[in-house]
């Protein structure tokens, strides 16, 4: 089966057997409705942004409804974050500065951007 990882630092894949009845298992819990507000959106507006009722967003927020991966991808970009972040982040528990920074960078210069980004990790040197 496959299912998201909420353990990870980002939204990750793992795939585990469970026989011949094997289905999707999806993470109950979520941080979506803190995203939704962080970014101060309605359940109506997000759920015409993704082409859903309010009802549907507001159940995969409280976990009666699976957020599933195709409801990750619809979501996370309306939401202006990732699907992992989603799932493993409370968006009031980050550095507001750093989400708005990158939400501000456009989608075809990310890549450029988290390179420049990791030229600052440390290398394991004392420098």
């Amino acid at each position: 089966m496959t299912y998201f990882s909420a353990s990870e630092k980002v939204c990750s894949q793992r795939n585990d057997s469970v026989g011949a009845n094997a289905h999707n298992v999806w993470m109950e819990h979520n941080h979506l409705r803190a995203w939704r507000k962080f970014r101060h959106l309605t359940l109506d507006e997000v759920a015409a942004a993704i082409g859903s009722t309010k009802a549907t967003v507001q159940q995969l927020e409280v976990g009666r409804m699976s957020l599933s991966q195709k409801w990750l991808i619809k979501i996370a970009p309306v939401l202006g974050t990732t699907p992992g972040m989603l799932l493993d982040h409370d968006p009031n528990d980050l550095p507001t500065s750093v989400l708005e920074t990158w939400a501000s960078i456009p989608s075809e210069d990310q890549p450029k951007a988290l390179e420049v980004l990791k030229a600052f990790k440390r290398t394991g040197t004392d420098g």
